[in-house]
Formats: structure tokens, C-alpha cells, sequence
């Protein structure tokens, strides 16, 4: 893990960095299973002073990503949108998620996008439930872009100071992280039951 943590580092430096940061965030917002805190963070790391450049890269991304989620559940969600809900075990609770999103609407998709919650899980939903486009991008938007820009800002702000804790603390802020995703996806299924 430290490797591929060291990799990432000199990765991020590199031109290719932004665009495998786009298209992680990308990706994951419509069916991949890692997040893309985990380049953004590393790229911020590594050049603190385009932190907020690397956010606004994630959040594109993640937006369109999660237009693509959208599509997927509204015109494919028997072909597609059922086996990535399967892959995350929650095809037996989507009929939750529908009620959700009539109770929550727009605060389902915000507070998936802000918090560790699967964010996919509710991009695909939204397009099979036929919530509100306009409503469905502008608070993914938002809720993403908070999301990134809060990480941009702490990197940006504290730059060199969190890069020796993050070396310092590695092993424990990796399985910190790990308990926050799988945290998110056992949110998910506790939320729905």
C-alpha cells in the first residue's frame, strides 16, 4: 500500500494525472467502486498550489459521471443498472431508494454526493426513478463540488504540514479510510433495510 501510495504521488505530478483524476471521477460516480479522493489528494499533496484546479477537474468528472449514472437508470436499468446495483448488494432494497428519492428528492442526491455514501448507488436510481434532471446535475454539483473543493481547500491551506501527517500517521489514515468506504456502502444497507 505504501508503494502504490508513493506511485500515486509521483503519479500526480505528471500530465496524465489530471486526466486519470477525471476519468476515476468519472467512473466512479456512475458504476467503479473507488473513490477519486484518494488521486485528489494525492495530486493536492503533491502540488499543493493546484489543489483547487484538481477539484474542479474531479467535480466535472464526477458530474458527468454521474449523468452517465443517470442515463444508466433511465434507459438501462434493466440491462445495466441492475447488476452494478447487484455488484453492490442492494437490488433488493432499490424499491427503498425509490422511496427516498419521493420523500428527499434533491437531498438524497446532495447528501450521497458530500458524505462516503455510495454515490453511484443514487445517480442510477435517480435516472430509473425519473427524478428531475436540472435538479439531479445542480445538486450534484453542488454536493460533489463541496465535497472536492473542501479537500482542495485543507490541502491548499495546510499543504506541506498535512503531507508529513499523512506520512507520519499512513497506516492508520488508510484503514481509517477503508472503515469510512465500506462504512458508506454498510450506511447504505442500514439506511434501506
Amino acid at each position: 500500500m505504501r508503494r502504490l501510495y508513493d506511485w500515486i504521488l509521483h503519479f500526480a505530478g505528471t500530465p496524465g494525472g489530471t486526466k486519470a483524476l477525471f476519468l476515476l471521477a468519472f467512473a466512479e460516480s456512475s458504476f467503479f467502486p473507488i473513490p477519486p479522493d484518494v488521486l485528489l489528494i494525492a495530486m493536492a499533496l503533491a502540488v499543493p498550489g493546484r489543489a483547487f484546479r484538481y477539484a474542479a477537474i474531479c467535480t466535472v468528472g464526477s458530474v458527468l459521471g454521474g449523468m452517465l449514472g443517470y442515463f444508466i437508470g433511465y434507459g438501462f436499468m434493466e440491462a445495466v443498472g441492475l447488476r452494478i446495483l447487484d455488484f453492490y448488494g442492494l437490488t433488493a432494497k432499490f424499491d427503498v431508494i425509490g422511496d427516498l428519492y419521493n420523500r428527499y428528492s434533491a437531498w438524497a442526491v446532495g447528501i450521497a454526493g458530500f458524505t462516503p455514501i455510495p454515490y453511484k448507488v443514487f445517480t442510477i436510481a435517480g435516472g430509473a426513478f425519473r427524478i428531475d434532471f436540472p435538479v439531479f446535475v445542480l445538486v450534484s454539483l453542488a454536493s460533489r463540488g463541496a465535497r472536492f473543493f473542501l479537500v482542495a481547500w485543507l490541502f491548499h491551506r495546510f499543504g506541506e504540514g498535512i503531507k508529513t501527517f499523512i506520512d507520519r500517521y499512513f497506516n492508520l489514515l488508510t484503514v481509517l479510510f477503508t472503515i469510512l468506504l465500506v462504512g458508506g456502502f454498510i450506511l447504505v444497507r442500514w439506511f434501506l433495510r
